[in-house]
């Protein structure tokens, strides 16, 4: 018996299109909620990048952000790591080297260093982040930094890994990458959930359609991934659904619940 659903939020429960939660996949969690399932969140965006959710808010019973860097429930952090600082430079360094948009995301705060078109394509445009307010890169920095997002191609990306030995990265856009420390991945980050909600992980279901969502749908006890997903996360999901626009959040959850 599912006890405990985490979703991915892109592509997921809101809709690339819309910028919106699809009706279906709200009465279809408010379904669930009222059976007594869990809901949480399970996400590649920080905390303050989190502000398309309010369809279902009041339905949400925790969150793994940042790719499993920050994770809570309620007022309880359930796990948090901070990315050793020395990498952090380096990745910065590389960034001014070649002119990059790179967004710096800090325990409270995200600053933004060589701002240009692309990146308010993606943030600002692509996200829905029309109301978002960078802060300053000196103020984030007194901060514990818990993901760098740069818009690195793949063959840049290669360069730098060599150079943060302590960190990974998860591409889920291709026109960047989410860097954290090693120990932050969405897999682990349901482990650590499972735990403190006294669960197995055969209770818990995930559903995801990028690359960031591989590791939790891998470790959940059962992985969905949706009809828009990459291949790749196909693959190692136990069931593939619709697309997000075609009810696939709803579909899954008839067979589930």
């Amino acid at each position: 018996m599912i006890k405990a659903l985490f979703f991915d939020i892109d592509g997921t429960l809101v809709s690339f299109k819309t910028h919106r939660i699809p009706q279906s996949t709200v009465d279809a969690l408010q379904r669930a909620h009222d059976k007594g399932v869990k809901i949480f969140i399970s996400t590649g965006r920080p905390v303050p990048f989190i502000n398309n959710l309010g369809q279902i808010e009041p339905l949400i019973d925790g969150y793994i952000t940042t790719t499993g860097a920050y994770c809570f429930i309620g007022d309880k952090v359930v796990c948090e790591y901070p990315m050793n600082r020395d990498e952090v430079q380096k990745i910065m360094d590389m960034a001014n080297r070649d002119g990059k948009t790179t967004a710096v995301v800090g325990q409270k705060d995200i600053a933004i260093i060589n701002p240009k078109q692309v990146a308010e394509e993606v943030f600002i445009k692509g996200l829905g982040l029309t109301d978002f307010s960078f802060t300053p890169l000196d103020i984030v920095l007194k901060q514990p930094i818990l993901q760098v997002t740069p818009f690195f191609t793949a063959e840049e990306e290669a360069e730098l890994k060599p150079l943060i030995p302590h960190c990974i990265s998860s591409r889920w856009h291709p026109a960047f990458t989410d860097i954290t420390d090693s120990h932050a991945d969405k897999g682990k980050a349901l482990h650590a959930m499972a735990d403190t909600l006294g669960l197995s992980l055969k209770e818990t279901a995930a559903f995801g359609d990028g690359g960031n969502d591989i590791p939790i749908i891998r470790e959940a006890g059962i992985g969905v991934a949706m009809g828009n997903a990459k291949e790749d996360v196909k693959t190692v999901a136990d069931l593939v659904t619709r697309d997000i626009d075609d009810g696939g959040i709803a579909a899954a959850l008839n067979k589930l619940l």
